[in-house]
């Protein structure tokens, strides 16, 4: 299975794309998409699109990870932001490829154990279950792979299914939601 993560900006998109069999990971490509800062906003959010096109048409995943946005301080980043997250979208479903999307403190609980990780650490956890020899650059792309890997870990691995694709966040966004699944055998 391909996964290929994508973790939006305007400014610095980060996108990673790995290969597992569930158990071991493999790095297909990974990255940051910068469009021109001198760009204006809609040219820069072509640039994010038609870069991602391009890498989803070379990766062929098997399904696109995409970081959610749980809050934000700043209005105006928050909607640049969800203008990026559309054209990641956009990008993935016109190749017809699922979306998933998990919030920063789900991809980083996945990974690290701690919802409230630092980048670092996250950056160093995907060193490791890649097999890299130095962390992945920039943080970017670290996060990127990071939502990939967080997928995987969630769906155990197997082919993507319409229940990942539509499964609602809140389930797992608070511990008052959490319950054990306990078999009553």
């Amino acid at each position: 299975m391909k996964v290929f993560g994508i973790d939006p900006g305007s400014e610095r998109t980060g996108f990673g794309c790995i290969e597992t069999s569930g158990t071991r990971y493999h790095l297909v490509a990974s990255g940051a998409i910068v469009p021109p800062r001198a760009a204006a906003f809609p040219e820069k959010l072509l640039s994010i699109h038609a870069r991602l096109a391009e890498l989803l048409e070379h990766c062929q995943p098997d399904c696109v990870v995409i970081e959610n946005v749980f809050h934000s301080v700043n209005v105006r980043t928050a909607l640049k932001l969800g203008h990026a997250r559309g054209v990641a979208m956009l990008a993935a479903v016109a190749r017809g490829v699922p979306v998933v999307e998990y919030t920063p403190a789900e991809i980083k609980r996945a990974l690290v154990g701690y919802g409230r990780a630092e980048k670092p650490q996250v950056q160093a956890m995907v060193k490791l279950l890649l097999g890299l020899d130095v962390p992945p650059t920039p943080y970017d792309a670290a996060d990127a792979l990071a939502a990939a890997i967080c997928h995987v870990h969630t769906c155990g691995g197997t082919a993507p299914g319409v229940h990942q694709a539509t499964r609602s966040s809140k389930a797992l966004t608070s511990w008052r939601h959490y319950r054990v699944e306990r078999d009553l055998r």
